[in-house]
């Protein structure tokens, strides 16, 4: 009678026990804390030695334990301990079969996993947590006690196990939707700071401001550590940084910040493929630019600018907190920069229309005032021209004025020096200004064989030259002989603009440009530069900075001569210093005939080692010539030539003389002078002094079958 008031005592205990488990447990949801508490409930209330909870991981392979009692249950739970389901342990028997076990000797059970962290228990019981017919893991309650566990037992210590295994479940729900609540709050905090981001950038047209408040709302609006823009240079290859948030951001934009499109760098990648990357820890990213300007940087986002299917940049957004973004944040993110993209279009287009504006009311501005010019040195000129005639005669006059005082026959002298003089340079005037409209028709050039003979012609030392062509240049349609003074005013003008510099460097450069649509030949000298605020002012005639000794004609004659061969032509100063003309001409686009060169001749080519020179060689050449160079014509001999082709502008010396040499050696009625720039003056000493023929400078194989027939 004894031992059964005893069990049912027992019995009681454990049923008041777990109800107590029960209520204990029923109120805490937070997952991690509700386990630790169950440990130390079942512990205290049941008085067992140790108590464990496992966990079935993802996979359903291993139940893992998450929280145990003392400090045997906290350096396991470090380490990762966990079992095998259905392999040999209590824990995972239980759970595989769904069903509870019972080991009153751990000594004698053959299912159980000696621990050695828990060298005291005797006796253990493994519960199944079971939810619905879904097991979710296990409990395991053991006693330094053999035999302390009865089958009767199991019925009300199962019974507390399903109430802990529904609260684990509650809990695990609970923190699930706890977890979807922040999730949708935070969805809706990024599309509100979207659409406050695409609200801002609406009312912002000008681009720099533009894009130094965007990194600056952005950043605002949506917590981060840092923002950048960049964009797509002209080239295509780079993405530079436009803005920056910070001081960071500033010193960036300042140094020239960028990164290649498709290199090792997540705008790269991102610009390259149009697509956004993410970086949860940019420790560990294979493709992330570490910045050593942003070293608290730990997670990163690159969103792609693109308008259209036209990538124009990258927008960078960067916390200092590990997977800070998840691939859900990408639509709301990606969402922002698309009307980033489009505002960034719109203020660049709204740029360009200003700067087309600009310029057309700058071109317009200047035709006007170069019409009204032209019109006034015409008619000047033609009233000077009969002031020139009449002094001619009045100096013939004052020669026959024997027997005046000589006194008054000096003054009359000095008189009509002035008078000349100032005659002399209306005309010239007349010739800078009405010369340019003397133009030929526009055929296929080579420029920078023209801007080399200039150079050469003007006596450009050649070491304060440079000349960078670009490969594959095409033709230019031009007039040469007229580009040839447009050239040659914007070297006067780089050679005067470094009368005073330490060093004298001019850069030429030829490049295609707009898909070999249009070539440029751009001009840069190593002077002071042009003052900022006189930019527009250079192209009026007679506007100049050098003095009263310079007319102040050349600019405006070169911007004439530009637009008549529907060019263009503009000044910049150079970041590095000095000033930089750009001049661009149309690409030739018209039909170049085809022509075959007449075989079988011998030709002897005097000319420099340069591009028109090789051009012609190879042309004469595969036509079946036997073609030679000579840089001066000096050790050739003339009698074995059939035909002699000269430059009409040689570094080596004057063509001039070597015209008067080859006469003199009964070679000239078979040399050809070719010149890029023909001039009356000069074609007339030419013939004069004994070459067969001068002509224009053939650029095409047509042309120079032509001058060879």
């Amino acid at each position: 009678m004894q031992k059964e008031i005893t069990l049912a005592e027992r019995r009681a205990a454990l049923l008041h026990a777990a109800a107590k488990v029960g209520r204990s447990i029923t109120s805490i949801l937070d997952p991690d804390y509700l386990l630790g508490q169950v440990v130390d409930i079942i512990c205290d209330e049941f008085g067992f030695y140790y108590a464990g909870i496992f966990l079935v991981d993802e996979a359903g392979e291993w139940a893992v334990l998450q929280a145990g009692r003392g400090e045997a249950g906290a350096v396991m739970v470090a380490e990762g301990h966990r079992l095998k389901i259905g392999g040999h342990s209590m824990i995972g028997v239980c759970i595989d079969q769904r069903k509870a076990r019972i080991a009153l000797d751990v000594g004698e059970e053959p299912v159980h996993f000696k621990n050695p962290y828990l060298p005291h228990t005797r006796s253990e019981m493994a519960l199944p947590l079971v939810v619905g017919d879904e097991p979710i893991g296990a409990l395991t309650v053991q006693s330094v006690e053999e035999a302390a566990f009865s089958d009767d037992d199991v019925t009300v210590l199962q019974a507390m196990a399903d109430q802990v295994a529904v609260a684990i479940r509650n809990a695990r729900l609970h923190a699930e939707n706890q977890r979807l609540l922040a999730h949708a709050e935070r969805r809706a905090r990024l599309l509100e700071a979207a659409a406050q981001v695409g609200r801002d950038v609406t009312s912002i047209l000008d681009l720099d401001l533009l894009l130094s408040r965007m990194v600056d709302i952005i950043c605002d609006a949506y917590g981060f550590y840092y923002a950048g823009i960049f964009l797509v240079d002209e080239a295509g290859e780079w993405a530079v940084l436009q803005a920056g948030r910070g001081e960071a951001g500033a010193v960036m934009v300042a140094e020239g910040h960028r990164l290649k499109i498709g290199g090792h760098s997540m705008i790269g990648v991102c610009i390259d493929q149009r697509k956004a990357r993410i970086a949860l820890d940019v420790g560990e990213e294979p493709v992330h630019f570490k910045n050593p300007y942003l070293p608290h940087t730990r997670s990163e986002m690159a969103l792609p600018l693109v308008v259209g299917d036209e990538p124009i940049g990258a927008l960078t957004v960067q916390s200092v907190e590990e997977a800070a973004f998840s691939d859900e944040d990408v639509a709301s993110l990606q969402a922002m920069a698309d009307q980033l993209a489009v505002a960034i279009r719109n203020a660049q287009l709204l740029r360009d229309l200003e700067a087309a504006h600009a310029e057309l009311l700058r071109t317009k501005t200047f035709e006007a005032l170069a019409t009204a010019t032209i019109e006034a040195i015409h008619w000047i000129g033609n009233k000077a021209l009969p002031i020139s005639a009449s002094v001619r005669r009045l100096w013939d006059d004052v020669g026959q004025l024997s027997a005046v005082d000589p006194s008054l026959l000096a003054s009359m002298r000095e008189d009509l020096e002035l008078i000349e003089e100032s005659a002399n340079l209306i005309v010239s005037v007349q010739e800078h200004l009405i010369g340019p409209a003397r133009e030929e028709m526009p055929r296929p050039v080579m420029l920078h064989d023209v801007i080399k003979d200039t150079a050469v012609g003007m006596g450009i030392p050649p070491d304060i030259i440079v000349y960078a062509v670009a490969p594959n240049v095409p033709l230019a349609r031009a007039d040469a002989t007229q580009l040839s003074r447009a050239f040659g005013y914007v070297l006067k003008n780089a050679i005067e603009a470094m009368a005073e510099a330490d060093e004298q460097r001019i850069l030429a450069e030829v490049v295609p440009q707009d898909d070999d649509r249009s070539v440029a030949v751009r001009i840069a000298d190593a002077g002071p530069g042009i003052p900022e605020e006189e930019l527009d002012k250079i192209w009026a005639a007679f506007y100049t900075t050098k003095g009263p000794r310079h007319a102040g004609l050349g600019l405006s004659a070169a911007l004439q001569i530009l637009n008549q061969l529907e060019g263009q032509i503009s000044a910049a100063n150079a970041p590095q210093g000095g000033a930089v003309f750009e001049m661009r001409l149309p690409a030739y686009d018209g039909p170049i005939p085809v022509a075959e060169i007449a075989p079988g001749r011998a030709i002897l080519i005097i000319d420099d080692d340069d591009a028109w020179s090789r051009f012609a060689a190879t042309a004469l050449t595969e036509a079946g010539n036997t073609v030679a160079r000579s840089t001066d014509g000096e050790r050739s001999d003339l009698a074995s030539y059939d035909l002699i082709l000269l430059d009409g502008v040689l570094e080596a010396g004057d063509s001039l003389d070597v015209v008067r040499r080859l006469a003199a050696a009964g070679a000239g009625d078979k040399t050809i002078v070719v010149a890029s720039n023909l001039r009356v003056e000069r074609t007339v000493e030419l013939l004069q002094a004994g070459a067969r023929d001068v002509v224009l400078k053939p650029y095409t194989v047509a042309e120079l079958a032509e001058v060879v027939a």
